[in-house]
This record gives structure tokens, C-alpha cells and sequence, in this order.
């Protein structure tokens, strides 16, 4: 396993091809400024040990060495040890909808914005508890399988969109069945919270729900939308509104939120049921009485112990450095020699 234990320190590293453009720019006027005092053939008499071949060499060290010492300054880091570390915690799989109407604004800013909002927010206060995450819509897919990885887990929570999953509908029962199968033979204590607006539900939901429930797993439910119906905003490519999903004849499509088949999931899953609204943390509700479950142990294979390797840099820049300032921008006179007998120089 390898990793820098300071990656900032890697963008220095843009300044590099700047200062190239810059050191060949003061080269190319320097050279003009020479041509303006004295004229081409006269540059040998007037300055015969000058060598352009080792101010440049001088220069390509220097880089090289500013190059180290950047990557010293990240300290590249080896993990030396990978071992079991016993965990505790309960799992959860997050049931997130994106279907189309999920981009209704009645949530501010979107249903979907507002639920992958909170959903990080719970992600950000998770201790040893594993989280998945499963989107759907017409279909249902694993975004995050169980993990602690919390910061894997908001990175791929931040790519999803409507356009994750390409067929429209709102397949709860088969997201709370992928749930159910993907969740492992571990004695930890299981949880399923489903955001949706719950809006034409696919599939046998009971059956799912029963399914979940004769394995001991609980069920919530966070129904997000107005039960008056609002329209589903269309946007371009752009991320442009361009209007409204109507229907075949032309009509404004409404979208609402179908509370009471989000509460019977609920009841049945022997869980709760949340209303979204603008202003609640509904996740943290949720949080709290996930606190209270019986926390399992569980072991899980991390590196334990990493070893700096910055000398591996840093030695070979104080020896660029070193042989940088050793060579002078004069010509070896060894060098003049060998171009005068060869006839070279006059």
C-alpha cells in the first residue's frame, strides 16, 4: 500500500513548466539584448569562456532537485503491515430513488439534491458502522456495496444523478430485495432506510418487506414531496431548466408524495417513517435511534503501519544540489582545447 502523507505539498509540482517557459524567455531575450551590443561573430572573442550548454544543464539539475524535494516534502509513505482490526458497528444500506420525479423542487433544492445532502451528512457521522447505498428506479443497482470507507462512499455518492439508472419507475421492492441478498452472513444488526417520494411503486412490496423482516432486518422510510403534486423540471445537457414533463396529450405531468405506502413499509419493517421537509434533519433522527442497536463486532483488513520513504527524494535533490553548484557556467578549458586542435575555434 502506498500513499503521500502530505499530497498537497504535490502541487508545487505546477510550477515547473512555468518556470521552464520563464527560463527559456530570459535565454531567448538575453540573447537579442547580445545581437543589439555586438554582432554574432564577435561573441567568441568577446566572450570566449561563456557556454550555453551548461547553463542549461545548471538549470535541468535545479528542477530535478526542486522535483525531489517536492516529492520529499509529500512524504511517500509504504504500508509495511496489514492486519485484522476488529470493529464494531451495525449495516446499513441506504435505498435511494432517482427516478425522474426526484428532480421536483418542492424539496429545496431538489428531492434528490436534498437527499444526497443528507445522506453524506450521515455518512460524515458514521464510527465503524458499514454503509451501502442502492439506487433505483425502474431497476435497482448497488452504487456502494457495505463499507467503511466513508470517504469512497460520499465520492460515489456525489455521481449520482436521474441518468444513473436507465429505466424509469419506482422499483421499491426490488432495491429492498438487492438490500436483503446483499447483506452479509455477519451477525450485525441490519438496517434499510428508503428515500423515495414513493410514487408508483413497482413490484410486491409486502412480500419484500416480509422477506426483510424474517431476517430480522429492519426497514425505514423518508418520504420526500408535497402530497399536492408539483411539476418535474426538465433540463438540458447544460443543466438549463427547459421547461416541464408533460404527459402524451401535452399535459404538465404532477408528481406527489405517497405517504401512506411509505408508512405501511415502515410499520411492516418494523422501523418508522419520516416526513422530508426543507428544514429537519430527517437522517439524524434516524442516526439516533441507530445508536441504540446492539453494535456487532466485526474484523476488517486494513494497513495498520506505514514507514516514510522522503529520503528516497530528498538524498538524491542534496546531491543534484551539490553537483549543480560545482558547475560553473564557463566552458572547461579542457573542452577549448580539443575544439582548437580539432580546428573548431580560431
Amino acid at each position: 500500500m502506498f500513499r503521500f502523507a502530505n499530497p498537497e505539498y504535490l502541487n508545487l509540482l505546477y510550477f515547473i513548466p512555468v518556470v521552464i517557459v520563464l527560463f527559456w524567455l530570459l535565454n531567448r531575450n538575453r540573447k537579442k539584448l547580445l545581437q543589439k551590443f555586438a554582432d554574432l561573430d564577435l561573441h567568441k572573442t568577446l566572450f570566449p569562456t561563456d557556454s550555453s550548454i551548461k547553463r542549461w544543464v545548471k538549470f535541468v539539475i535545479i528542477i530535478l532537485a526542486f522535483a525531489c524535494l517536492v516529492f520529499a516534502a509529500a512524504n511517500p509513505q509504504v504500508g509495511t503491515k496489514m492486519q485484522e482490526v476488529k470493529q464494531t458497528g451495525i449495516d446499513v444500506f441506504i435505498l435511494l430513488d432517482v427516478s425522474f420525479s426526484m428532480n421536483a423542487e418542492d424539496i429545496k433544492p431538489s428531492r434528490l439534491e436534498k437527499a444526497k445532502y443528507q445522506i453524506s451528512n450521515l455518512i460524515n457521522k458514521l464510527r465503524g458502522d458499514r454503509i451501502g447505498l442502492i439506487i433505483f428506479a425502474g431497476q435497482a443497482y448497488i452504487q456502494i456495496p457495505l463499507t467503511t470507507d466513508y470517504s469512497a462512499a460520499n465520492l460515489f455518492l456525489s455521481a449520482v444523478d436521474v441518468n444513473s439508472v436507465p429505466s424509469q419507475g419506482t422499483a421499491i421492492a426490488s432495491a429492498i430485495d438487492l438490500a436483503v441478498n446483499s447483506f452479509d452472513s455477519l451477525s450485525t444488526d441490519k438496517v434499510i432506510i428508503a428515500i423515495t417520494d414513493g410514487e408508483d411503486h413497482e413490484g410486491d412490496v409486502v412480500e419484500a418487506v416480509e422477506n426483510a423482516v424474517s431476517k430480522n432486518i429492519k426497514i425505514y422510510t423518508i418520504g420526500l414531496g408535497s402530497s399536492g403534486g408539483v411539476p418535474i423540471p426538465i433540463y438540458n445537457k447544460y443543466g438549463q431548466s427547459v421547461g416541464f414533463k408533460k404527459d402524451k396529450v401535452g399535459n404538465t405531468v404532477l408528481t406527489k408524495l405517497d405517504e401512506e405506502t411509505l408508512k405501511q413499509i415502515a410499520v411492516a419493517g418494523s422501523g418508522k417513517y419520516f416526513r422530508g421537509t426543507n428544514y429537519e434533519d430527517y437522517l439524524d433522527k434516524i442516526y439516533t435511534e441507530l445508536g441504540e442497536l446492539e453494535q456487532a463486532e466485526f474484523g476488517v483488513k486494513k494497513v495498520t503501519d506505514y514507514e516514510d520513504r522522503f529520503y528516497y527524494f530528498l538524498i538524491p535533490a542534496i546531491i543534484l544540489l551539490v553537483i549543480e553548484f560545482f558547475i560553473s557556467e564557463k566552458k572547461s578549458p579542457l573542452y577549448a582545447r580539443i575544439n582548437k586542435k580539432l580546428g573548431l575555434e580560431q
